[in-house]
C-alpha cells in the first residue's frame, strides 16, 4: 500500500506545478497590457506573495513528514472537494479575465471593469480562491499548522494587495 505521505507530497507539487503554468500565463498577459499601455502598480508587495506562496508548497509537506500528521480520510475528503472548487474559482476568473488576468496589479486605461463571470457576484474571487486554497490543500493531510500560519500571514499580505488593488481600479475608472 501506498504511504499517504507520498500521495498528499505529489498533489503538493502537482499543485506547484500548476502555479509554475499560471506564472507563464501571467507574465505572457502582463507583457501583452504593458504593451497596450498599462502600468504596474503595488510592485513593493509582489515579492513577498511570491515567497509566502512558494514557502507554503514546501511547508504543507514538511510538517506531514517531520510530525507524522495522519491522514483523516472525511476530512481528506472534505478539504479536496473544497480544493477542487476553490481551483475551478481560480480557473472561472482567469477565463473570465482572459489577457487581463496577472498575478500583478497591472492597470490598463480605457478598457472597462470586467462584471461577468464570478465577478457578478464578488469583487475578488481570485482572493476567495486562494484563501480556500490555503486552508483546504495542507488539511487534506491535517497540516493545520501550515494551514493556520499561512492562511493568517496571507490575510496581512491580502489586507494591503486589496488596498492596492481597489486604489487602482478607481484610478482606472477616473483615466477612463
Amino acid at each position: 500500500m501506498v504511504d499517504s505521505r507520498w500521495l498528499f507530497t505529489g498533489l503538493v507539487i502537482l499543485v506547484g506545478v500548476e502555479r509554475l503554468v499560471e506564472l507563464r500565463i501571467a507574465s505572457r498577459n502582463r507583457r501583452w497590457l504593458l504593451a497596450r499601455g498599462g502600468f504596474e502598480v503595488g510592485e513593493a508587495h509582489y515579492p513577498w506573495m511570491i515567497l509566502l506562496h512558494s514557502t507554503f508548497l514546501v511547508a504543507g509537506p514538511l510538517e506531514v513528514w517531520v510530525f507524522g500528521r495522519p491522514l483523516i480520510p472525511a476530512l481528506a475528503l472534505g478539504m479536496s472537494v473544497l480544493l477542487v472548487a476553490a481551483t475551478t474559482l481560480r480557473y472561472w476568473v482567469i477565463a473570465t479575465l482572459r489577457r487581463r488576468w496577472t498575478t500583478r496589479v497591472v492597470l490598463l486605461p480605457g478598457e472597462p471593469l470586467i462584471s461577468t463571470g464570478p465577478f457578478r457576484f464578488f469583487q475578488h474571487p481570485n482572493y476567495a480562491a486562494v484563501v480556500t486554497e490555503l486552508i483546504a490543500l495542507p488539511l487534506v493531510h491535517t497540516a493545520w499548522v501550515t494551514a493556520l500560519i499561512y492562511s493568517a500571514l496571507n490575510a496581512l499580505l491580502l489586507r494591503t494587495r486589496i488596498k492596492v488593488e481597489d486604489e487602482a481600479l478607481k484610478e482606472v475608472e477616473w483615466l477612463a
